[in-house]
């Protein structure tokens, strides 16, 4: 066991100026979370617990963010490969700084309005890319037989992460939160810009060297191109197909679920910061455990497919948990099931790193990552509506959980595709097609 653990230490000791100010970045964004629900909601809906105007706008923000990200995901993901990992991450940790810095500022009705806005345009950019941008980066330094393990690491830093920007947030009188997270913000920024090393040797193309006129042309014609290779990529391997469906269903339902849950835990048992903030935390502590110690050690005995099967049943029980729960100790339970539910994303990114080159990391991840944006787009079509249906006095039938009950369906489908995923199929290669990225760090 001791060997084992430092074999992996010496895994990760290559990703130690990536996953520290990962880690930074993702508390002082948690520590926010149960925070905006009472601030949302006192500044559109004073003095009411439920707020039909807080979900609905939350539904819009999150179909705008899931139509943009259906193109940047991909993008982002290409330009990743061609220009490096460094200035992509750069870019998508440093937009939760604004959107932030006007709640400190002001939380009346207006700034809020005003912060949805900045926010979408900063989760259009981040949502998404962040993980998909790191894994990459990850599989350009780890060998590929401990991928899995490394991320279950990055994933795992991701729940230690919300563990303790949930406690920063139970602590923290509100009023310090907003400027914490700010100066958490900074700190990550300003620390990747100077320790992070680029594992991309960006390559001069011929946009570079064409006149100014033609050059907006040129770059459009070639993301085109770009694109329509990292459709190749996905589309000419089952195993990426497959893997793609999956993502699909389970972010339709998983996303559904998450974009209500904590609205519904106010209204339905009046659910305050600090219990918002131990649900959260449940789910965080067990998955620090399932992430970084559990899925290191089985992967190599049972594999990612029953890794990624397992963690569906669980995402399907913690979905119907909550949507049936009869008393106010039931999220609690159904919070446990976040344990196992976790090994679903580092699982999804092993099979998609498995299943693609090691030129076309960057582009397998970003075009499953749109995928899963398209799954983003569509839930709160459904859920927002249903939800506030389900929670005013003219529900059909006494079901305040029902829209989530619902959500988990799609999961169920998720869980039939994963049942008949084939990893033995080899990685995709077309001939003509340039690897335009090269490792430096080895």
């Amino acid at each position: 066991m001791a060997g084992w653990w430092w074999e992996s230490m010496k895994e990760l000791r290559p990703l130690v100026h990536l996953l520290f100010p990962l880690c930074v970045h993702w508390i002082a964004e948690e520590m926010t979370v149960s925070v905006l629900v009472d601030v949302t909601t006192n500044a559109l809906c004073p003095g009411q617990l439920t707020c039909p105007q807080a979900i609905y706008i939350n539904g819009i923000q999150q179909t705008v963010v899931g139509i943009f990200k259906m193109i940047v995901l991909p993008l982002l993901g290409q330009l990743a490969d061609e220009y490096g990992r460094k200035p992509l991450l750069l870019l998508t940790v440093s937009t939760t700084i604004f959107p932030f810095t006007l709640l400190a500022i002001n939380q009346s009705k207006g700034s809020v309005y005003a912060y949805y806005g900045i926010r979408t345009v900063s989760y259009i950019i981040s949502q998404g890319s962040i993980f998909c941008i790191s894994v990459a980066y990850a599989a350009d330094v780890v060998d590929e037989s401990r991928r899995a393990a490394a991320f279950s690491w990055i994933t795992g830093l991701f729940s230690a992460s919300h563990v303790v920007g949930n406690l920063l947030a139970r602590f923290l009188p509100e009023y310090y939160i907003f400027e914490v997270s700010i100066a958490l913000l900074i700190f990550c920024s300003v620390y990747m810009a100077k320790f992070l090393k680029e594992t991309v040797r960006p390559t001069q193309t011929p946009a570079q060297n064409i006149p100014c006129l033609k050059k907006p042309f040129e770059i459009v014609k070639e993301r085109y191109y770009s694109m329509k290779n990292a459709a190749y990529v996905v589309t000419s391997s089952s195993t990426l197909k497959r893997i793609s469906l999956i993502s699909f269903f389970y972010e339709l339902g998983m996303s559904g679920i998450s974009g209500v849950l904590l609205y519904y835990l106010k209204s339905a048992f009046g659910f305050n910061k600090n219990q918002l903030s131990e649900i959260l935390m449940m789910v965080g502590v067990g998955s620090i455990f399932s992430q970084m110690l559990l899925l290191p050690l089985l992967n190599p005995l049972i594999g990612e497919k029953l890794i990624l099967c397992a963690a569906l049943l669980a995402s399907i029980a913690y979905g119907l948990f909550y949507g049936l729960a009869w008393a106010s100790w039931v999220p609690y339970l159904s919070a446990s099931f976040g344990v196992i539910y976790v090994l679903v994303k580092p699982s999804t990114y092993a099979v998609i790193s498995k299943g693609s080159t090691s030129a076309n990391q960057g582009k397998a991840q970003g075009f499953v990552a749109g995928v899963q944006s398209i799954a983003s787009l569509l839930s709160p079509l459904a859920m927002s509506p249903l939800t506030t249906w389900f929670l005013s006095s003219n529900a059909p039938f006494d079901c305040k959980g029902f829209s989530i009950i619902f959500a988990s369906l799609s999961m169920v489908v998720s869980f039939c595709f994963a049942c008949t995923l084939n990893l033995e199929d080899a990685p995709p290669t077309k001939k003509g097609l340039e690897d335009i990225e090269t490792p430096l760090l080895s």
